[in-house]
Parts: structure tokens; sequence; C-alpha cells
């Protein structure tokens, strides 16, 4: 079983990355988050899973252990295999599945393709207790909102804001920083999203 490959990056595709080790390429499906961390031609530590069926043999690596271990979370929901759980990995990063877990924001979910509500339902509800403990990821650093189908206004566009904003990349600490300097009272979570960023450019 392999646990991660250390070697050069010798081809880049969409979802696809080439690793050579000892002369050897190995072939990865990769999220667009892992995709954007690695260089061509530059060396790297991929973290590796494999899924083995009958009919393929196939491994799918991560830059990081948390997006690795986000990856074996999601695989382990009924209905979900590994394309999708790297569908929902290409859609959001490993923070931005946290927190719309802990939030219960199945949009975050959702938009992955091919991923529908029943199914993003059910990853909410199978992984509820399972994404408190993750390396990588301060979980105590999300903020304890209600989960979107329980509120509405402010709180649900805060939500939303907040995942949409970890969907971009930004840390959770990042937001938490930057919404001290912002009244979301009464504004959309699209109005929150801009109001965030102006005051991460100040």
């Amino acid at each position: 079983m392999f646990n991660y490959l250390n070697g050069t990056v010798t081809e880049l595709e969409p979802n696809l990355a080439v690793v050579e080790c000892g002369g050897v390429g190995f072939s990865l499906n990769v999220s667009l988050n892992t995709l954007r961390d690695l260089k061509l031609g530059e060396k790297a530590k991929v973290y590796v899973d494999e899924s083995i069926r009958e009919d393929a043999f196939e491994l799918f690596g991560f830059s990081t252990k948390s997006e690795k271990r986000c990856f074996e979370l999601l695989t382990g929901v009924s209905g979900v295999g590994p394309k999708a759980a790297m569908a929902i990995l290409s859609a959001t990063t490993p923070d931005g599945l946290v927190a719309a877990v802990l939030n219960g924001n199945e949009k975050v979910i959702t938009a992955a393709p091919g991923v529908g509500k029943k199914l993003a339902q059910r990853v909410l509800l199978e992984l509820k207790d399972k994404v408190g403990k993750i390396d990588g990821i301060d979980t105590a650093a999300i903020p304890d909102l209600p989960p979107a189908a329980a509120v509405s206004g402010t709180d649900r566009n805060l939500s939303d804001a907040i995942s949409g904003l970890l969907v971009l990349g930004y840390s959770q600490a990042e937001i938490n920083g930057a919404l001290k300097g912002v009244d979301t009272t009464g504004m959309t979570s699209e109005a929150i999203i801009k109001a965030v960023l102006r005051q991460m450019v100040k």
C-alpha cells in the first residue's frame, strides 16, 4: 500500500499529475487544489490513496494530509465513490468541506458536478461526527453557525458567504479577521463576500 510518493512532477493535465520516482512515472488522479499546488519539473511529496477494483487500479494524489483524510471520509459515505469524492474536493477546499459539514451547508457539496441534493445531505449527515479531528484543520476557528436548513436571513447568508470564501481558498483565520470589520446585518451572501474581500485588501 502506498502512503506517499516523493519525486519529480513530469506531467500536469486537468485532474491528472504524473510523479516520477526512481525512473517510474506514477499517474495520479488529483483535485484542482492539489493541481494548483504542484509545479511542473519540481520535486513534490504527494500523499496517495488507492482504489482497486476487478477492472482497474487507480491512484489518487493529495498535496496535503488533510485533503487525503477528507477523501477517505468522503469515500466512506454510502454512495460516494472516488470520482465523486474528487469532484467534491475540486469544488471546495478541505477547510471548506469541514465548514460545510459543521454548518449543514449542502450548497458547497452540490457545487461538485454530478453531486445532487440527496447525496449532499447524506455527506452532511454521515460526516457530522467525523470531521472534528483532521490534521491541519482548526475546527475551533470555524464559526458555530446553525445548520443552513434551520436558519434564514443574515445567519444563512453569513454561513454561505464563509463557505464561499473558503472555496476561493482563503483560510478561516483570514476570513474571521476580515469579518471583524464588517457589519453583516441585512446583507446578502454576495455582499458579505465583497465586503470581506475589501477588508482583506485594506
